[in-house]
């Protein structure tokens, strides 16, 4: 399934722990603190896991959005949706 995460951590080492573990399940970064891809629902779980581990509950924010692929075609891009110095053009052409 489709997964986005988007999160908010105060501090740097959490932050880049956290991208880590996104890059390591093969997740792309589309802005400095959004990843999407793929996941089964096992890797999901465990990467939530992952993530809990880390974070401050009282400070920090995570938000991992599965979705399927009826409603990721619907999704709308506003504005400048992706960083182009973090997406390649064949990430951009993968998903969208």
């Amino acid at each position: 399934m489709l997964v986005w995460v988007v999160y908010d951590i105060v501090d740097t080492k959490k932050r880049n722990r956290i991208s880590q573990i996104c890059k390591s399940y093969g997740l792309y970064r589309v802005q400095k603190s959004v990843f999407l891809g793929t996941l089964n629902r096992n890797e999901l779980d465990e990467i939530s896991i992952k993530f809990l581990d880390i974070i401050d509950e009282n400070v920090d924010s995570v938000y991992v959005f599965p979705m399927c692929d009826e409603d990721f075609k619907k999704v709308k891009l506003l504005g400048q949706a992706f960083d182009r110095s973090l997406v390649t053009d064949e990430i951009i052409s993968k998903f969208f």
